[in-house]
């Protein structure tokens, strides 16, 4: 099963644009890889809070959409909240 994930770039990066993020419905998130630039990254957390259930979810290349370019990516860590059920941020590694 092939995942899809629309995104768009983002420009602030911290821990309080983050919390706005977050605070907002978005999840900060960041692709990277060797010799590629990291990018930063934001989607609706509603695109992903139900898919991220699935066991291959975590084994399989998904495509991230960032911008209207299509990524090939990996889930490498993702971070959770510690009673709610929300995703806090999810690191990407190019595929």
């Amino acid at each position: 099963m092939s995942y899809t994930i629309n995104a768009q770039t983002r420009t602030e990066i911290g821990k309080g644009s983050s919390r706005r993020l977050r605070h907002a419905g978005q999840v900060p998130a960041v692709i990277y890889g060797a010799g590629k630039e990291p990018v930063s990254i934001k989607f609706a957390h509603k695109d992903i809070i139900n898919i991220q259930l699935n066991d291959n979810f975590y084994t399989t290349d998904l495509t991230v959409v960032v911008d209207g370019k299509e990524i090939k990516v990996r889930v490498q860590a993702v971070q959770r909240h510690a009673f709610k059920p929300m995703v806090e941020h999810i690191d990407f590694k190019f595929a």
